[in-house]
């Protein structure tokens, strides 16, 4: 990864990685957290991969274990209450859970960076945003006061905000909501990171800015070549963004699929049924489809499939047998790359 030093610009595009392998690598992770109810299981096993230049999006209803997978990749797990009873977390083939906390703070805003989803709350309100931004290049690369206001401004203008040389004295209440979460992924890319999380970077925004801030990542990920996580509910928002698609349930991955694959022919019900309930123009007038029940309680997860008290296809096997991620075939067997699905009856799902 380039090191920008005190006479740099602000980054510009990086190369392929040298080594060819995934820049990230999640096995078989396992979360979970002590609770008055019992221990929350709310990661079950997940794995999944993401190299340079490649967006993948996790999708999946509150307490699917999104962002806790997230999290679990930052470092910034509260533990306790939380643990990582099991698996590894590969960044450029070192494992994360094994390295000390020096260790992952040299990775954590350098190397990953995260963008969360509420930016009011994240920025903290008393602070100037140019002050706040400044704030990585002072910490981690010793720069001064003036020159790290500099850096700052730079950024500003990378992702867009008007002014930025007169607003970078400004705070965060003054911008909007749009505004704030630009300046949320300005101090993402500060420090250049091979890898950006941005978990529910669109929440509470309205469609047209929700638009501007997706093409902005896409944009900033083409030029830098950065490998990206997109966490989200909304599947409009990953349409035209992801390279490729985990769909999480109870903490488990449940299909995986190239992104226009998933949309096309989805493999599980819980996906069939994600995508049958957003509104479609041409079903004007229609009761708009909704998954019934709820999500499970994640520390009395159901037996069997964790989605069978919701879905329209479970018979018995659901009911006693968890089903594996599998790979996913055309009728006569032909090869689906990259798609996967954990049902029993994936094949009826699929091809009908």
């Amino acid at each position: 990864m380039t090191t920008i030093d005190k006479a740099s610009t602000v980054p510009g595009p990086r190369g392929p990685q040298d080594d060819g392998g995934p820049l990230l690598e999640v096995r078989d992770l396992h979360v979970e957290f002590s609770t008055r109810d019992g221990v929350a299981k709310a990661v079950n096993g997940v794995n999944y991969t993401v190299s340079a230049g490649e967006t993948l999006a996790v999708l999946g209803e509150s307490g699917s274990g999104k962002s806790v997978t997230a999290q679990a990749i930052m470092g910034i797990l509260d533990m306790p209450p939380g643990r990582i009873p099991k698996g590894e977390i590969f960044f450029r083939g070192q494992d994360m859970l094994k390295m000390s906390n020096d260790e992952r703070r040299k990775i954590r805003g350098q190397k990953i960076a995260m963008i969360f989803q509420d930016a009011l709350s994240s920025l903290n309100p008393v602070l100037s945003v140019g002050y706040q931004l400044g704030e990585m290049f002072r910490v981690h690369q010793g720069l001064s006061k003036k020159e790290a206001k500099a850096k700052a401004i730079e950024l500003m203008d990378r992702v867009k905000i008007p002014a930025a040389s007169a607003r970078v004295n400004d705070y965060p209440h003054q911008f909007s909501g749009g505004m704030r979460q630009r300046i949320m992924i300005a101090m993402a890319l500060a420090l250049e990171p091979d890898l950006i999380i941005a978990d529910e970077p669109t929440t509470a925004l309205d469609v047209t800015v929700q638009a501007q801030v997706m093409d902005l990542l896409a944009e900033l990920q083409r030029e830098y070549n950065m490998g990206l996580i997109l966490i989200t509910h909304d599947l409009g928002v990953v349409a035209d963004v992801a390279d490729k698609i985990a769909v999480m349930y109870a903490g488990r991955i449940v299909e995986t699929a190239p992104v226009h694959e998933l949309y096309k022919r989805p493999a599980h019900p819980y996906t069939k049924g994600l995508l049958e309930s957003i509104p479609r123009l041409d079903q004007k007038g229609s009761e708009l489809y909704a998954i019934k029940g709820l999500p499970p309680n994640l520390t009395r997860i159901p037996s069997g499939c964790a989605f069978n008290p919701r879905c329209p296809q479970a018979q018995d096997v659901c009911r006693t047998d968890i089903p594996a991620l599998i790979p996913v075939t055309e009728r006569d067997g032909g090869e689906l790359p990259g798609r996967g699905s954990a049902c029993h009856f994936w094949k009826e799902t699929i091809h009908g």
